[in-house]
């Protein structure tokens, strides 16, 4: 199974250059079957750009995801500590390997997608 995740697009570039092997996220799936993400980079590109592979998923204390992640994060650790402040756990998501699409697809190709996913949404 696959999930979808929008993901700011200098976050995405970041992705495709290798810069940034884990994806921060603040809630996770609850389904354990999820094999890979497709990414759609949001507006202004606005189009689902690829996915990855996912290595496994991390869930700690923010300090601790951020110690253990920080030298491939792809952020600063002033934006890592915004996005979680307030929070008691946090979710990182390994990056395997990422797949570029041929052409970036608009979300309408999914069928049972009517906008961009707030958090994820399951494919």
């Amino acid at each position: 199974m696959k999930v979808m995740l929008s993901i700011k697009p200098e976050f995405v570039k970041e992705i495709v250059e290798g810069n940034k092997q884990f994806e921060y996220r603040k809630s996770i799936f609850k389904k354990a079957n999820i094999e890979s993400v497709v990414i759609y980079a949001t507006k202004p590109y606005g189009k689902v750009v690829g996915e990855f592979l996912i290595d496994g998923i991390l869930e700690r204390k923010p300090s601790e995801l951020w110690d253990l992640t920080s030298e491939f994060s792809g952020i600063s650790q002033t934006f890592f500590e915004e996005y979680f402040e307030g929070r008691d756990i946090g979710y990182a998501i390994k990056i395997k390997k990422f797949i570029p699409y041929e052409e970036p697809l608009d979300l309408s190709f999914f069928e049972q997608i009517k906008s961009a996913p707030q958090s994820f949404c399951y494919l």
